[in-house]
């Protein structure tokens, strides 16, 4: 909990600095766009938060976004698929290489990094090779389904909620259920923080890392859907770019850590908030855009750093206690 307070302070901060330097930032269209992409961006985060969770990492998802970004209007506007076939098409696609990493990180022993790196390369190659590098889209058509990334709710006079805040909300209230209140998500946390004790727990460690790369490629290509959806088009060089450095940021500071075990939904989702915020806050105030990726490395850097400070202070708290206890 006090993680969370935590960030969500240096949030009401950073929005508070960021509203007094530009009037532009509490107007309804930039609240509106910035309610959008945060909830874009915290669908990848909650997604990896569970490879986190469980110990490992996933370096592919923005390759995962891409791919997916890309093959369903390639799908429904070159070869003119049905659309509950491209949709489910797509939405195997990114389960499938879930469980590949899982595969392949519990069957052969290979390092997640490794295994995940790899993937963000040849993804997005693949994605390369079927469009030839050209921008693929859906044009004026399929308005209807474009409508679950750009549609919006009216919630006050001047101002709408945009569609895929419902999308997060619905998948963070799955999410928690899933790692506070099930079975399942207590063997995810004994996982990370114990591989070998979870594995002499009687847990199937294998089949719980396989579920944590399966869950995580599936909403990256969630995401990626709702990303192509809500532009309308992808470009395979670049669609997706650094995306897995955002959701990893946002995981970091929503209190996951790298080392496994720990991580909340609700402080994802302001990790990811806080994310967009600073990015949006770089965009109104400075003419420097180009120092979006420092800010990234610096705030993955702070994480780390928080979370081995907390840990050591935590490992000495405890051996404080137990030679109290012995006096």
């Amino acid at each position: 909990m006090k993680k969370i307070l935590g960030i969500l302070g240096l949030l009401v901060v950073v929005c508070g600095i960021t509203a007094l330097l530009s009037d532009r930032f509490l107007t309804s269209y930039n609240l509106e766009n910035l309610l959008r992409r945060s909830a874009l961006f915290g669908i990848l985060s909650i997604g990896v938060s569970f490879v986190i969770i469980a110990g490992g990492i996933d370096l592919s998802i923005g390759s995962v976004v891409c791919l997916v970004g890309c093959a369903l209007p390639w799908l429904l506007t070159v070869h003119h698929w049905p659309l509950p076939l491209a949709l489910l098409f797509v939405t195997a696609l990114a389960a499938g290489i879930g469980l590949m990493h899982g595969l392949l990180i519990t069957k052969l022993r290979l390092q997640p990094f490794i295994v995940t790196l790899c993937g963000l390369l040849l993804y997005r190659g693949v994605a390369r090779g079927f469009t030839q590098d050209q921008t693929v889209g859906f044009g004026t058509g399929f308005s209807e389904l474009r409508s679950l990334a750009t549609g919006k709710m009216p919630l006050l006079p001047g101002f709408e909620l945009p569609a895929p805040v419902f999308f997060l909300i619905g998948l963070a209230v799955l999410a928690g259920f899933f790692l506070n209140r099930t079975i399942y998500g207590r063997y995810l946390r004994a996982l990370g923080r114990s591989p070998q004790a979870a594995h002499y727990s009687g847990i199937q460690t294998d089949r719980m890392t396989i579920l944590a790369y399966v869950l995580s490629s599936t909403l990256a290509g969630l995401g990626g859907l709702l990303f192509v959806l809500d532009v309308n088009s992808a470009q395979p060089v670049d669609f997706g770019n650094f995306y897995e450095l955002y959701a990893i940021a946002a995981a970091v500071l929503g209190g996951c850590s790298l080392r496994g075990g720990e991580g909340g939904v609700l402080g994802i989702i302001i990790g990811a908030t806080l994310m967009q915020v600073l990015r949006n806050m770089i965009t109104l105030v400075t003419t420097h855009n180009n120092v979006e990726f420092a800010i990234i490395g610096a705030v993955i850097l702070i994480g780390v750093i928080a979370d081995e400070m907390a840990r050591r202070f935590a490992a000495q708290r405890r051996s404080a206690q137990a030679l109290a206890a012995t006096r």
